[in-house]
């Protein structure tokens, strides 16, 4: 009689399965990427992304309420024709253009600037907002040599827990453990004792897109200095980008980050002539910005890797003067399969949908680290890497692979009659053409109050609804899910009631756990 009352209970069952926050049709990289006879890498599909090349610019709003009050805004502004050609419809330079108008500030309070990079690479600032070069006793060294949830509580109060070291996931580490070869572009770092320590004067050799001595290596615009593993990793001065464009040796992921006078931040000394009128002051540090991306922008377009479908993504790290909808960042996607013609996208977006896209192109898990509460953005919450738009609207139709098509079945409850317990089995079936690669987690969520999973891996502490008990999804075959291929997830649940067990399924790739 219990094992049949427990079987009635299936019809209960309520499913549901977060396909936005399954890995977004996700290819293996080896069967992503493979080497030309030159080398390069490329798809096997010729419609999909090469090359990706990410250029970092600093402290500029796309619109703000007042354009040109104090730090001026990018649209329309005479010191930066180059960007506004790029976004001009029928411009020859936005052929191959596509622009957001609805991208915003990571979350409110996100700033300076470092808390946005460390942002670009992990989905989190971990609630660290200084500019400080990295330092464990600052905190914003997120590692150590150990191996462990780590806790700390952040200025505003707030309790942020992350892993220590190899354990903080974060995109370059993910590329490294997916073997997808990267390079991390930095000017200037070369006059730096390391790339951990950040090095300026006036002194330097001459600058060939400023004409300038000046130079300033910031360490708090390189974001995979403050991860362990990446610290010194695959770092070349920005010289050598062009010789590996030349060589068609870029790296399948490409991260460029100019100094500060190149790339918006900083005016130089004397302000800067552009195009016959001299710039001082913030206008200065634009025109500085708009004459590299100039000359920078069309070498890379012109390489092999970038005409063998490449992109090259161009963003700001954070709005200035406010944190709300009123305040927008430019980010400018250039690829031949870029939709084009400075196509605008409504779609609200922010650097967690950079990283998102991102891992859905090189099939990767979606980084999922703790976000504190209190930097919840403009849509309350929506900058969680897992939740957020990517930028497929930028692009053709079909160039960002789909979501992940998982699918979750169960079997009935059956209930054993040595220690009445109740076991389920439940199918996690990935029913698309490509792969999932791992962590897969099994969510319940809404467990009714009479029923305790006894073989839960955790309880969901991220993605809301938080509390929820979940299992990690093992099998034949590792993590990965394959095409077409099923996995099962035994649940043992305790029932002191003997009454009806109800639960909403999610299915979740994400890292770390839920």
């Amino acid at each position: 009689m219990k094992t049949k009352r427990h079987d009635n209970r299936s019809k209960t069952l309520q499913k549901s399965v977060l396909l936005g926050a399954a890995l977004a049709g996700a290819l293996l990289v080896p069967q992503l990427v493979k080497a030309d006879d030159d080398g390069s890498f490329n798809s096997f599909n010729k419609n999909k992304l090469g090359d990706i090349f990410v250029i970092l610019y600093e402290n500029h709003n796309l619109t703000q309420p007042e354009p040109t009050n104090g730090t001026q805004q990018i649209l329309g502004n005479p010191a930066a024709p180059y960007i506004n050609s790029l976004i001009t419809p029928g411009n020859s330079n936005a052929v191959q253009v596509s622009y957001a108008t609805a991208y915003y500030n990571t979350g409110t309070g996100v700033h300076p600037s470092e808390p946005n990079y460390v942002w670009d690479e992990s989905g989190s600032d971990f609630g660290f907002h200084s500019d400080a070069d990295p330092s464990f006793a600052d905190g914003n060294e997120f590692y150590d040599d150990t191996e462990g949830l780590v806790s700390r509580i952040n200025a505003a109060g707030d309790n942020v827990v992350f892993w220590h070291r190899t354990r903080t996931p974060h995109l370059m580490g993910q590329l490294d453990d997916a073997g997808v070869p990267w390079k991390n572009y930095q000017e200037d770092v070369q006059l730096s004792i390391s790339p951990t320590n950040s090095a300026s004067g006036v002194n330097g050799p001459t600058n060939i897109y400023n004409g300038s001595t000046q130079y300033n290596y910031a360490v708090k615009h390189n974001p995979a200095a403050f991860f362990g593993r990446t610290a010194e990793e695959n770092i070349y001065p920005l010289d050598q980008l062009f010789t590996d464009l030349n060589d068609n040796t870029v790296g399948h992921f490409n991260w460029i980050t100019p100094d500060q006078y190149n790339e918006q931040h900083s005016a130089l000394n004397g302000g800067f002539t552009y195009q016959g009128t001299h710039y001082t002051g913030d206008q200065a540090a634009v025109a500085q910005g708009d004459n590299f991306l100039s000359i920078v922008l069309p070498e890379i377009m012109a390489s092999k890797a970038y005409k063998n479908n490449g992109v090259v993504i161009i963003l700001w790290d954070e709005t200035e003067d406010g944190d709300t909808s009123s305040f927008t960042l430019p980010e400018i996607v250039i690829s031949p399969l870029a939709k084009g013609n400075a196509y605008a996208s409504s779609v609200p977006m922010s650097h967690s949908s950079d990283l998102k896209t991102f891992e859905e192109i090189f099939g990767l898990p979606l980084v999922n680290n703790p976000i504190p509460l209190s930097e919840s953005n403009v849509f309350n919450a929506y900058n969680n890497v897992p939740l957020v738009n990517d930028l497929s609207d930028m692009f053709q139709p079909d160039v960002i692979p789909a979501p992940a098509d998982l699918s979750v079945s169960e079997g009935p409850f059956i209930t054993d009659p040595f220690n009445h317990n109740v076991r389920q089995t439940v199918y996690i079936s990935n029913a698309a053409d490509s792969p999932v690669s791992g962590p897969v987690f099994l969510a319940l969520d809404n467990l009714s109050s009479n029923a305790t999973l006894l073989n839960s891996d955790g309880t969901t502490q991220i993605l809301a609804p938080v509390g929820s008990p979940f299992v990690e999804v093992h099998g034949f075959g590792g993590d990965v899910l394959f095409p077409h291929q099923t996995k099962i997830v035994n649940l043992i649940f305790q029932d002191p009631s003997a009454g009806a067990i109800t639960y909403t399924a999610r299915a979740l790739n994400v890292t770390p756990a839920p």
